[in-house]
């Protein structure tokens, strides 16, 4: 059955047949004057309170004289019911939708259409700050479940009508709602295009978070070319610069594209510490990512194969620790981090109370206790727990980090130095050669602009900073198909 029957009896036993043995349909039937209503919805959806006093009272209240069916359903909608959200439904799949989504829905005998009220009233999380961003300057308020509290969110930061939001539906069986939002004439309007129709394209029966989209707006590989986000103010502002989001019901992180792997190094306090200080902190965090990726794979090598570039001291030392072990300083090196994604996973999945002595009993594993048994060196224990520790001065890419060190360990315990530079440099290839909706992964550094290393090198005051030009540009030569920012 597609479309609203005249016939009271089959849309309710339809309807009840859809939700059959569901404990939480409610059914309330109705009479109209001379007419048969019957009103459903879904407890624990909709607020039985603002039913009873917006829908259920007047309708029970006034006298309805129309004989027609359509002429009394156009009186109920005018001048019966207070409620603000109203929408008029012509087929059953947009009955359901509505329904799962906090509506009410009234049929009328003799009518071949029903009639929706927005009556939500379903629990909901308060806004609070995200744990996985947190900033010292900016604002407290992050993303919450409930799609239209997002919505209104970033409309509260963006007080323009240039703020679009494109209403889509995701899941062929879940139907989740969700909203393409970007500012009119700021954005590319091609890669608005590209994205409506990679999400055509999502195939998915249900979405129950945010990354199960990226698979959909993306190609597979090391680095993410879509940006996530918890917080809106970091929207708001990729908004500004042309970029066109994403928010979901459901999830508290909205998607971000074009995204660059630049931004991977940038955060809200950038922009609200002094210029100086940020260019410091961005330093920082590249001087770090490269030590969480390389480091262990030049320690093995040069332990392994170039020996040669330790200063004496140093390689005394480390040979005298080494000696000391039963195993390979390469596979010593893949232990030990084995070891400490291990406690990092069962510290994360562990009860809170429990997640104390865990932090012990690793501290304890991995640290004093493995080097007094000789089963580790100590500059092997340092090399790693350096690593680590950089690791999370660039949260976002921790998980690609996490895979990089393992490979680059093997890297550097077979080629030794050599291995680990060509290892670099394909991966430089790989970073270069990617794409986020036709826009260089790697701009403003390949294709090199000066004008977009004023956030990158460094981070220039706000006077500069806000003298922006186009944020998307067709590439000199390149045609249409490539942009950069």
């Amino acid at each position: 059955m597609e479309g609203i029957s005249p016939r009271l009896n089959e849309n309710r036993e339809y309807i009840c047949g859809q939700f059959k043995n569901a404990v939480d349909f409610m059914k309330r039937d109705l009479r109209l004057g001379a007419h048969e209503a019957v009103l459903f919805g879904i407890d624990g959806l909709i607020n039985k309170q603002l039913v009873t006093i917006c829908v259920l009272s007047p309708l029970l209240r006034e006298e309805i004289r129309e004989q027609d069916s359509e002429s009394a359903m156009a009186k109920i909608q005018d001048s019966v019911l207070g409620a603000v959200d109203q929408a008029i439904l012509h087929t059953m799949r947009d009955v359901i939708d509505r329904m799962m989504n906090g509506f009410a829905v009234l049929f009328l005998d003799g009518c071949a259409y029903a009639l929706a009220f927005g009556t939500q009233g379903f629990e909901k999380r308060g806004v609070s700050e995200p744990e996985s961003e947190v900033m010292q300057r900016g604002s407290r308020e992050g993303f919450v479940e409930t799609f239209m509290t997002n919505v209104s969110l970033v409309r509260r930061r963006l007080r323009t009508t240039a703020l679009k939001f494109e209403k889509v539906t995701l899941g062929e069986e879940s139907r989740t709602p969700a909203a393409v939002c970007y500012l009119e004439g700021t954005a590319d309007p091609e890669i608005l295009e590209e994205l409506k129709k990679r999400l055509a394209r999502c195939n998915l029966q249900n979405l129950l978070a945010a990354g199960y989209l990226t698979g959909y707006l993306e190609r597979p590989a090391v680095f993410d070319s879509v940006g996530v986000t918890e917080r809106p103010d970091t929207l708001c502002g990729k908004l500004h610069e042309g970029r066109i989001g994403i928010l979901i019901d459901g999830t508290p992180t909205a998607l971000y594209v074009p995204y660059l792997f630049v931004e991977n190094f940038q955060t809200i306090d950038d922009y609200a510490n002094r210029p100086f200080y940020a260019a410091l902190i961005r330093w920082l965090k590249y001087a770090a990512f490269f030590l969480a990726i390389f480091l262990p794979g030049l320690y093995v090598g040069v332990a392994a194969h170039n020996p040669e570039l330790l200063p004496h001291t140093l390689l005394l030392k480390v040979a005298y620790a080494e000696m000391q072990t039963p195993f390979p300083v390469v596979v010593e090196a893949i232990l030990l981090y084995f070891m400490y994604e291990l406690m990092r996973e069962a510290g994360l999945r562990v009860p809170k109370p429990l997640s104390s002595s865990v932090s012990i009993v690793g501290g304890l594993v991995i640290g004093e206790t493995a080097v007094s048994a000789g089963l580790v060196s100590a500059p092997s224990l340092v090399v790693i727990a350096m690593t680590v520790t950089t690791g999370y001065v660039v949260p976002k890419l921790y998980e690609q980090m996490a895979v990089l060190r393992l490979v680059f360990i093997a890297v550097g315990g077979i080629w030794g130095v050599w291995g680990v530079l060509m290892g670099l440099t394909f991966l430089l290839f790989s970073i270069c050669g990617k794409s986020s909706f036709r826009v260089p992964f790697f701009a403003p550094v390949a294709p090199f602009r000066l004008f977009g290393m004023r956030d990158v090198a460094v981070r220039v005051g706000w006077k500069r900073l806000a003298r922006r030009n186009d944020p998307v540009q067709t590439m000199p030569g390149a045609g249409k198909e490539e942009k950069r920012f």
